[in-house]
């Protein structure tokens, strides 16, 4: 039996951990007195409910299974992800406990407590059951809160990053450009900017030429990567690429409003999750004929309407089948942008 009067585990409401989850993690906390954190791994009982929740996993499985292991192995960082964790009691004292002061609280922490040399542990072999969000509007919500966050946490915090004296320059380099600017930031606008901007507008402008692997080779490589994580579903890739292109839509306009500190930076909506109460027979079938939902997003709707336009000048006067790339894409702000993804409940 270990003592965990100073070791604090934290889980979310619907997450469900193994009765042995202290036994295989406290102990990093006890032989070892300069890890601050042990986080676990997330496992998804609802993946396969529906292609937005197998979308889901590949993004998610790729951030533990890269993200968190490369954090975790460098340099002994990561960012919290807010639950399935077990903290040293010690860390949040020194670090100030929670703070509110951006939607990213978890993260703000882990940064924080970074600041005082503490180092992380990673750790995926204990996994801790949870839930996906099942319906658009909930990730939607979800997916502003974890870009708006974190852009609003690196603006209050870059200064403070840059001059903590126990911190060597090569983890403020990590913490600065891979873990804010690199992963949240640079990430979210290539992927809107070049292939919702730049690629369809270059069809009305012959004279300008994008390298190959530039077009190719960078997004290809990208795309492999993330399968690593969730090699059941490498043949959804090309979806799941188009999906997250359009979601980088979302992210972008969630990161400049976290940067400027708008008017919605602040704001907290609870993911709502259906739970197994809810996973009836009658939900999947509705999930699997894609129903409209009761809400149109204009923003996506646009999008869509601009790049069919794109595709069908290029298709009637360019002979350089961007239009190949172009439709798909073009088909993917519509279905989103009309609500056809994710579980749709009955009244």
């Amino acid at each position: 039996m270990y003592r965990i009067a100073n070791m604090w585990p934290f889980f979310d409401a619907d997450f469900q951990p193994e009765s042995d989850f202290l036994v295989t993690t406290v102990p990093f906390l006890v032989h070892n007195p300069r890890i601050a954190l042990v986080q676990a791994r997330w496992n998804f009982v609802n993946s396969n409910d529906c292609l937005l929740t197998r979308m889901q996993e590949i993004f998610m499985d790729y951030h533990f299974k890269v993200e968190q292991e490369a954090g975790s192995s460098i340099c002994g960082f990561f960012g919290y992800n807010g639950t399935a964790g077990v903290w040293r009691a010690q860390v949040l004292n020194e670090a100030g406990g929670w703070n509110d002061r951006t939607t990213a609280e978890d993260m703000d922490l882990a940064v924080r407590a970074a600041l005082l040399g503490w180092d992380f542990l990673y750790v995926g072999a204990v996994k801790v059951k949870t839930e996906l969000p099942s319906t658009l509007k909930a990730y939607r919500s979800q997916q502003h809160r974890w870009s708006c966050g974190p852009a609003l946490l690196f603006k209050k915090m870059l200064l403070e990053i840059l001059m903590a004296k126990k911190l060597s320059i090569a983890k403020k380099f990590y913490i600065v450009y891979n873990f804010f600017i690199a992963r949240r930031f640079i990430s979210a606008f290539f992927t809107f900017f070049f292939f919702s901007l730049l690629l369809p507008v270059k069809i009305f402008f012959p004279e300008v030429t994008i390298p190959g692997w530039e077009s190719v080779l960078i997004p290809t490589t990208i795309t492999l990567f993330h399968s690593v994580g969730t090699p059941r579903s490498f043949y959804l890739l090309v979806l799941w690429v188009l999906f997250e292109n359009v979601m980088a839509l979302h992210r972008c306009k969630a990161i400049l409003i976290g940067l400027v500190e708008a008017g919605r930076v602040n704001e907290w909506i609870v993911t709502e999750k259906l739970g197994n109460g809810l996973k009836m027979k009658r939900i999947v079938n509705v999930t699997r004929l894609f129903l409209l939902r009761d809400r149109f997003h204009l923003l996506e709707l646009m999008l869509g309407m601009f790049l069919l336009l794109c595709a069908c000048f290029d298709f009637g006067y360019r002979e350089n089948y961007f239009y190949v790339f172009i439709i798909p894409q073009s088909i993917a702000y519509f279905v989103v942008g009309f609500g056809y993804v994710g579980v749709v409940v009955p009244n």
